[in-house]
């Protein structure tokens, strides 16, 4: 039996999009639940798209996301001999033919059929034809000769079997005219000889594996088995698109998603395992399947990712959420002063506690991170005499405590209360206002021991309140 190998192939033709990302890690659980290999393959053969940035992002984008590869990554561009060499092959054996047809009369052909409201199939015009009869100034593309006669059952791990009448299939080029091959030319040729046992890849392939079988059966090579995932819809139903908010996962890191939060989300969508939610990554690998894929397509939901994201923030150990709030506020926000990440360090508790996402955390700790806050205008209004008398009240109390904690606070915060014939909330308010220039935010204690003595002080003598 042979070693199970999966790829992913991704074009740089643009950004990695979402359903891509579930692709790969789809196909990289499946080789590793099966003690497998997982190959990346960039298909890189449309030179005048595909850009190196692309190329990047897309490594990037599994490294992040935690999907390693095994092996260098394999650049299709520089097998292209490989791919003329076997389209030869098929044309010395009987397999394919040059078609001499002329774009004027492709595009006759196109219009003919729009015109009767039913799908392009080339006609086979050359199928049959001598080349003696060529046309001296057409240069012939090269086609494949696709079966006429019967049915193909494609025996789909995911969709079960599904059966094409032949005929539907067109004669497809796999050369093009000015030498170039074809994707399900080359895709077939890589494959094969990057040893693949199974393909996994979005059901839009479905057409493109039936060309890819004929050409398998053609060349005589092993078939591998094939397995198509339903594609991701927006919430709505429709397809989902490049041009869909949040469709790549740079949208996701930057507004603070964590890679183990998405892979979760994207392992659940559109696979199960009995009921259960929440999976490691070891858990991930020895539990997948691909049983457990359903046959219709999934929603994104981004109520859900947001959810799962905040399970992982309160759930895991602070000094990795410290280290991955760190490289967010890195790379998407202003780096943070080294005398301030202390401070953060030791607030993550309570930060935490009503995020959803890193980017939560970055807004709840700003009044720890500012040199200077910025006041809401609004909520300036709130502090009249009454409130400045609290300020100056509590500033005073402040002054006189040696430990900085909650049971030395709560004394004066329940004494001003008293004191000043009001409630936590008419304390609490004035304070947070002065502190962080909001009436929202973290609680009263949790902010004044974040800031600590210094900086309370600092900012209760400010003359905007003041």
């Amino acid at each position: 039996m042979k070693k199970v190998a999966t790829r992913f192939a991704p074009s740089p033709t643009g950004p990695l999009h979402i359903g891509g990302i579930r692709t790969a890690l789809f196909n990289w659980l499946y080789s590793k639940n099966q003690n497998g290999d997982f190959y990346l393959r960039i298909e890189d053969t449309d030179k005048e798209r595909s850009k190196d940035e692309y190329k990047k992002q897309i490594i990037q984008s599994l490294k992040w996301i935690g999907i390693t590869h095994d092996g260098e990554e394999y650049i299709q561009s520089k097998k292209i001999d490989d791919h003329i060499k076997i389209a030869n092959e098929l044309l010395k054996n009987g397999h394919a033919y040059k078609c001499y047809c002329s774009n004027e009369e492709i595009e006759e052909q196109k219009k003919r059929s729009r015109q009767k409201k039913i799908p392009y199939i080339y006609d086979r015009k050359w199928r049959d034809k001598k080349e003696t009869d060529a046309p001296k100034d057409v240069k012939p593309v090269i086609r494949f000769k696709s079966k006429i006669e019967g049915s193909t059952i494609l025996k789909d791990l995911v969709q079960g079997d599904v059966e094409i009448e032949n005929n539907t299939i067109e004669d497809f080029i796999i050369l093009r005219n000015d030498g170039t091959p074809t994707y399900n030319l080359s895709a077939s040729v890589d494959d094969h000889q990057m040893n693949m046992t199974h393909i996994i890849r979005g059901d839009d392939h479905k057409i493109n594996t039936f060309k890819q079988i004929q050409i398998y059966q053609a060349m005589n090579w092993d078939l591998p088995s094939f397995a198509h995932i339903p594609l991701i819809h927006t919430i709505e139903g429709k397809k989902l698109s490049k041009r869909d908010k949040a469709s790549t996962l740079d949208d996701y890191s930057k507004i603070g998603i964590m890679p183990d939060a998405l892979r979760n989300y994207l392992l659940r969508l559109g696979w199960s395992f009995k009921d259960k939610e929440i999976f490691t990554l070891e858990e991930s690998i020895k539990h997948f399947n691909l049983e457990g894929i359903g046959k219709s397509p999934s929603k994104l939901d981004m109520s859900r990712i947001l959810s799962m994201n905040e399970h992982y923030i309160k759930s895991i150990d602070e000094k990795d959420l410290y280290d991955q709030f760190m490289d967010y506020c890195k790379l998407f926000k202003n780096e943070i002063k080294s005398e301030k990440q202390d401070k953060i360090k030791k607030s993550l508790t309570f930060l935490k506690n009503k995020a959803k996402t890193l980017e939560d955390i970055f807004i709840n700790g700003q009044y720890i991170i500012v040199d200077e806050i910025n006041f809401n205008q609004e909520d300036l209004k709130l502090i009249d005499n009454k409130a400045k008398k609290v300020i100056s009240d509590f500033e005073n109390e402040f002054k006189k405590i040696t430990e900085l904690n909650k049971e030395a606070l709560e004394p004066i915060i329940n004494g001003l209360i008293k004191s000043n014939d009001t409630n936590f909330k008419g304390v609490g308010q004035p304070l947070r206002i002065a502190l962080t220039g909001s009436k929202f935010g973290p609680g009263i204690y949790d902010i004044i021991i974040s800031l600590g003595k210094e900086e309370v002080t600092k900012r209760l003598t400010n003359k905007i309140i003041l």
